[in-house]
């Protein structure tokens, strides 16, 4: 039989890495809530800039004079193609 001194420090020291381990788990899963809400905020933001920079451009409209409807008098299909080609 092992004496009562070695049983003690036995079961402190496994006592003490279950707390160990407990507390540097909840310490893990903590940052790594905190880093997956920070990559949601980012990805909402670059999203919200690319949408604000997309309906600028569409804003803007084309920045040729090019007529695109073929019933007005001074369309020229010429230049459409060469602008969507320009595009392109």
């Amino acid at each position: 039989m092992v004496s009562p001194t070695v049983n003690v420090v036995r079961y402190s020291a496994l006592f003490s890495g279950i707390l160990y381990g407990w507390y540097h788990r909840r310490t893990l899963f903590a940052e790594e809530t905190k880093h997956k809400i920070e990559h949601a905020a980012h990805s909402r933001e670059k999203l919200i800039e690319e949408a604000k920079a997309a309906w600028k451009r569409k804003q803007e409209g084309p920045s040729s004079n090019v007529i695109t409807d073929p019933d007005h008098p001074q369309f020229d299909l010429e230049k459409l193609i060469a602008s969507w080609d320009k595009a392109s």
